[in-house]
């Protein structure tokens, strides 16, 4: 049960990653709740990754780690 979580949650942050490059969905509200969800685990990793990389890693960072915590279940 966990690992599907883990995974639903990777899911969400990939589709998070690739709508950020879509930008007529911008303004959508299920957009903005699928944002919420992914900058969740996304914004405190930010904090720490440096800033001027022309690249946002922080949601590959996220999902590295959450694939490690899947692999102890």
């Amino acid at each position: 049960m966990i690992k599907f979580l883990i995974e639903a949650y990777v899911f969400v942050i990939i589709a998070d990653v690739v709508l950020s490059y879509l930008p007529q969905f911008r303004g959508a509200e299920w957009r903005e709740q699928i944002k919420k969800l992914a900058d969740f685990t996304c914004k405190p990793v930010r904090e720490f990754m440096p800033q001027d990389l022309p690249f946002d890693l922080s949601p590959l960072v996220v999902m590295i780690l959450l694939q490690m915590v899947a692999s102890l279940f």
